[in-house]
């Protein structure tokens, strides 16, 4: 099998289920880590139903769903040089095979087709498989451009024309 990628409402299906895995994963990693538990049900549909992706869609925006199946967003910020990298998500069984990279250089083309020139992330300390992730991909730690509650780990990258 090989991995394809491209743009997605952010509401179909696939990226409903997508958006409920990634939701789940990341919460119940945050609890585990934070209070012993794993998150309560009732918070996980709040979270779902509160960020359905919605900043994810054109024109400002692109969900990119990597299918062997993945998730990932980007979307300009204030200043439309600059893109945020959001919900970088593969499925756990479809972890190491390669997609997660595939993903986020998807994730770099839709930020240039966009008009960005630079590409910022921010993700937390337990999220180490992401670190090292951004890491390889070229993208340098940086001080914090926001003050998200979960946001521990601040990365930047130049994006550089593909054309």
């Amino acid at each position: 099998m090989t991995w394809t990628v491209a743009p997605e409402p952010v509401d179909s299906p696939d990226a409903a289920a997508l958006w409920r895995a990634y939701y789940t994963e990341v919460s119940d990693r945050w609890y585990l880590l934070h209070q012993g538990r794993r998150t309560d049900p009732a918070e996980l549909e709040r979270e779902i139903a509160a960020n359905a992706g919605d900043h994810l869609t054109p024109p400002a925006g692109c969900l990119l769903v990597a299918r062997y199946d993945g998730t990932a967003g980007v979307r300009l910020t204030e200043d439309p040089s600059t893109a945020e990298l959001t919900r970088v998500f593969l499925l756990p069984e479809l972890r190491g095979k390669g997609g997660a990279a595939l993903l986020v250089a998807a994730a770099e083309d839709a930020a240039r087709t966009l008009g960005a020139e630079r590409m910022i992330l921010d993700t937390r300390s337990d999220l180490v498989e992401a670190r090292a992730l951004y890491a390889r991909l070229g993208y340098e730690e940086t001080a914090a451009h926001n003050s998200g509650p979960y946001a521990e780990h601040w990365f930047d990258k130049r994006l550089i024309s593909s054309g």
